[in-house]
């Protein structure tokens, strides 16, 4: 990426903003004004209460010394107060923005995050886009509040004080705007190896928040096959590299605080030395030297904060960077125009010569060429990695095949709003997914205004009900993450009941029964023909017996379809269908035998 590219998505992030902005940079313009004023009432008091210098202004040049020291003490106070309200104005300001921009940010990016295609999330480190969405959006805060403020500050004191010290001796002005230069000399040498490292920070960052998400997502595999220690050796490593990244960057930014304090240091003893030397010869007052110095203090101040703040704004520039590339990523499945609707949805769907494959040169589906009735019911059976789910995926575009068509009443699903067309489709996953929250939320997940007869309904089709209500509190029962509290089969069977709820009119069932007993199986399959009636469904399975219903069944193997026809007329081909049925009624028997 360009190191100007973040920079621009930043200014056009910041736009809608510009009012609030606005407000903030005339409260760092008031801040600088009393900043320049507060060394003045000291001046006074040094020069002509101290020192005896009559005062320059016609106005009050007749007052007592008793009267000058009096003003310039109340002045002095009065300047500290009005600095401490406008602070304090400033403070809350920026804060209430920082925190709307990252909010705002954070929102925007993870509703992006939620529309890129499966593909991109199937190669993307989980714990990796956590850190971004978390840790790395913060950066704009970080960017705004601890960057462009105190930079704004920084310019409009210089600006200001050397209008200022201009006037009182320009030699002084220059030596003490000579330090800057140098600093950004400084500065150039050292930021492309902090950047670097910050960089390193938050890639190792993002690889530990990835180790623990995975670790905890896997905790049953980890402890069921005794490999905590494994485990804790790949932490400790990634820790490892996180600690040396992190102590890296600290190094460098240690380098260059270490050499701004040095810089600044000369500029501050050169500066008094010749100012010391003008007071001697008579070219300046000592009320003059006093005012010099307490704005090199003002004008240095700043730029020493930001140099001590370098490695958190060299990290908030890469962390923004990082959130900058997520939104560079396309939704690379193209919307449609045209509006599915479930009253004009017959369900009628074609295949035509499909092929598809997550990278190029390997493809999974070979030139699929099928037609499905609206109503009709179909199996779709044959080995693990045959590409059966991957066909059923084609349907609601999780992916675009790279060559054919898949056709929804005789229409290009590439034609169809992604909303709208999958908005038609109730898929059973495998493995089932189970949110935190109620049950009752997690089956009426998808149409929130369920009314709680029907959410009772759906249960019993998916013969869940009685497993409801033997527990606790019934469908308000919180589940835990991963719907820890449930068995794999009531898992199972509760994201049937999700998918019946939505009365699609077309249904995708994805080994519906593969986590039930036979009786289970039994009273579930005689619920979902009842549903199944006028839906078009597919149901992705390995148990041959449960599909002796359907319309068609097609065999999958090696990405093609082999075989379809009806249960009975494929096991009288005495094909692959055929083996793989005595292959499961063989096992069946063991099974029994076993028992």
């Amino acid at each position: 990426m360009r190191a100007t590219a973040w920079k621009r998505h930043l200014v056009c992030f910041l736009r809608p903003y510009w009012g609030q902005l606005l407000f903030a940079l005339v409260q760092v313009g008031l801040i600088s004004s009393v900043e320049l004023l507060k060394p003045w009432p000291l001046k006074s008091i040094i020069d002509h209460v101290l020192g005896g210098q009559p005062l320059p202004w016609a106005l009050v040049a007749d007052w007592s010394r008793e009267t000058v020291l009096s003003v310039a003490c109340g002045s002095l106070v009065g300047l500290h107060v009005l600095l401490a309200g406008l602070t304090r104005l400033h403070a809350a300001t920026t804060r209430r923005l920082g925190q709307g921009l990252v909010s705002e940010l954070r929102a925007a990016l993870y509703s992006h995050v939620q529309r890129l295609p499966l593909a991109f999330h199937q190669r993307q480190q989980t714990g990796d886009l956590l850190y971004r969405l978390t840790a790395d959006t913060e950066a704009i805060q970080t960017l705004t509040i601890h960057g462009l403020f105190p930079l704004c500050t920084s310019l409009a004191l210089m600006i200001g004080m050397s209008m200022l010290m201009a006037q009182i001796d320009g030699v002084l002005t220059l030596v003490a705007l000579g330090v800057c230069p140098v600093l950004l000399v400084v500065l150039a040498q050292l930021r492309t190896r902090i950047d670097q490292a910050a960089t390193t920070v938050s890639q190792c960052e993002g690889a530990v928040h990835t180790l623990v998400q995975r670790t905890l997502s896997a905790i049953r595999v980890i402890q069921a096959f005794t490999c905590e220690a494994e485990e804790d050796r790949r932490f400790r490593t990634v820790q490892s590299a996180r600690c040396v990244a992190n102590l890296q960057l600290h190094g460098l930014i240690t380098l260059y605080t270490g050499a701004v304090d040095i810089v600044l240091a000369l500029g501050t003893a050169l500066l008094v030395w010749i100012g010391a030397r003008h007071v001697l010869n008579g070219v300046l007052s000592v009320g003059d030297l006093v005012v010099f110095t307490a704005y090199l203090a003002a004008l240095y101040g700043p730029i020493s904060t930001i140099s001590h703040t370098m490695g958190l704004l060299e990290g908030a520039r890469v962390g923004y960077r990082r959130v900058q590339e997520l939104f560079t990523i396309e939704h690379r499945i193209p919307e449609g125009i045209r509006v599915a609707s479930a009253c004009a949805v017959r369900g009628a769907v074609r295949f035509e010569r499909v092929t598809f494959g997550y990278t190029p040169i390997r493809p999974i589906l070979r030139s699929i060429d099928l037609e499905v009735a609206p109503g009709q019911l179909i199996a779709l059976v044959g080995p693990t990695g045959a590409g059966k789910s991957t066909l059923m995926h084609l349907l609601p575009r999780f992916y675009d095949p790279q060559a054919g068509r898949v056709l929804l009443d005789g229409i290009d699903v590439r034609e169809y709003t992604l909303t709208s067309l999958r908005q038609q489709i109730a898929m059973v996953f495998q493995p089932p997914l189970v949110l935190p929250g109620t049950i009752a939320d997690n089956i009426a997940y998808g149409q929130p205004g369920a009314s709680p007869e029907t959410i009772v309904r759906v249960a019993r089709l998916a013969c869940l009900h009685d497993t409801i209500m033997r527990l606790p509190h019934g469908y308000s029962t919180l589940l835990g993450e991963q719907g820890a509290t449930l068995s794999e089969g009531e898992r199972q069977r509760l994201t049937i009941a999700r998918a019946l709820l939505r009365d699609a009119p077309i249904l995708i069932l994805d080994e519906p029964t593969s986590s039930v007993d036979a009786e289970t199986q039994a009273l579930l399959m005689e619920g979902l023909e009842r549903l199944i009636g006028g839906r078009t469904t597919f149901i992705i399975t390995h148990r041959l017996a449960t599909i002796r219903r359907a319309d068609t069944i097609w065999v999958m193997q090696e990405g093609q379809i082999v075989e379809q026809g009806p249960f009975a007329q494929l096991i009288q081909q005495h094909g692959l269908f055929a083996d793989l049925y005595r292959t499961e009624v063989h096992l069946h028997e063991d099974v029994v035998t076993v028992g």
